[in-house]
């Protein structure tokens, strides 16, 4: 029994391993292509994937040209949102406002 269990553990790390490597792989080529200019970062919040979800909204900003610290932290600010804040608890609300700000600006 004990080397059954073994084997299940061994299995759910695995998995678990794939879906962290998944979700880095996503998220740095969400970085790049924003980088890039192929992606604005307003589409990324817009369009959410799963993977992104637990992304804060400041890495995201920072992955833009020109986008340093203090450029995420003063946007943030107007926008009364923490820099902690991750995209997937972002409301509706945040979402659109977040995107009409960079779209604008």
């Amino acid at each position: 029994m004990e080397f059954r269990g073994t084997l299940v553990d061994c299995s759910q790390r695995r998995r678990a391993l794939e879906r962290a490597n998944l979700v880095r792989h996503t998220r740095a080529q969400l970085k790049r292509q924003v980088a890039a200019g192929e992606l604005t970062a307003a589409e990324v919040i817009l369009s959410p994937g799963r993977e992104i979800e637990g992304m804060s909204i400041a890495v995201l900003l920072a992955s833009q040209r020109q986008w340093g610290q203090s450029r995420c932290r003063g946007l943030l600010a107007d926008l009364d949102m923490s820099e902690v804040k991750t995209i997937g608890s972002m409301t509706e609300r945040q979402r659109i406002a977040t995107a009409s700000v960079l779209m604008l600006g």
